[in-house]
């Protein structure tokens, strides 16, 4: 097909510079009818203008926008989630770079550690906190006594909460009260409630993976950019599964994402 005239990249191009893959790759993926733009399926010669077109391939937004930043922190114990703190207590925004203005998505509580992502592109953001999306985390638990059996079995079926039962969550004793716990969920401190719920309380508690995306090389209080490739990866398993889309949100600092979404761990 002739290429398009007219203003804009042509979509191939800004793939290729996504890390998509070369050019001709790139080709390939719209003749297949994995790309879209603005919800319609693209043809090859497509112009697109990375400011206002929404891309997506196999229905996972391309973070196309200019200025578009995704931090990954290790956020250490005594840290909270917030913009500010009345209490005067260190916050998560303290710990990346000021400019542009990030938020964080989702929120770990003050005694939990471990990684959150911060970012100023709210589309992913809002896929990756929307209770209906179900992202994976994980996290380590160490917790007072040793559970038995029957406790790792209602953790794996599913816990009586104060707001229902617990969807099941995968569970792996690693050492005598240290377990790997995998949930999808976004209740408000779930697995310390949980855990609490079958008799053994968290002592100590850290997020190990978001998703796909995880780094046990990242000190507590640093943080590092999120590839081209770990973003596409954690948007593509925010839309996997033939889940439903939630309304696009905001793509950019605008407001930020909507950071009151997600729960404390």
């Amino acid at each position: 097909m002739p290429e398009e005239a007219g203003p804009g990249e042509r979509l191939q191009k800004v793939l290729a510079r996504l890390g998509y893959g070369s050019r001709r790759a790139c080709e390939e993926l719209i003749a297949a009818g994995r790309v879209a733009v603005n919800g319609e399926p693209a043809e090859l010669g497509r112009r697109v203008d990375v400011e206002n077109d929404r891309l997506t391939v196999d229905g996972a937004p391309v973070p196309s926008m200019p200025g578009l930043v995704h931090y990954l922190l290790n956020k250490p114990a005594g840290v909270v989630t917030t913009a500010d703190d009345p209490e005067g207590r260190r916050t998560v925004l303290q710990l990346v770079p000021a400019e542009p203005r990030v938020f964080p998505v989702g929120r770990l509580d003050a005694d939990t550690e471990g990684l959150l992502i911060l970012t100023n592109d709210g589309e992913l953001a809002q896929l990756l906190a929307h209770p209906s999306f179900g992202v994976e985390k994980e996290y380590l638990a160490e917790v007072a006594g040793v559970p038995g059996p029957a406790a790792l079995r209602m953790l794996r079926h599913g816990v009586e909460l104060d707001d229902g039962v617990t969807a099941p969550a995968r569970v792996g004793m690693l050492s005598p009260g240290v377990l790997r716990i995998v949930v999808h969920e976004g209740r408000n401190r779930q697995v310390r409630r949980m855990l609490e719920a079958v008799g053994h309380p968290v002592q100590r508690l850290v997020r190990t993976r978001i998703g796909p995306v995880a780094d046990g090389g990242l000190a507590p209080g640093r943080w590092r950019a999120l590839s081209a490739r770990e973003v596409r990866a954690l948007a593509s398993a925010a839309t996997s599964a033939g889940r439903p889309r939630p309304s696009a949100g905001s793509r950019g600092a605008g407001g930020g994402p909507r950071s009151g979404a997600g729960r404390h761990r």
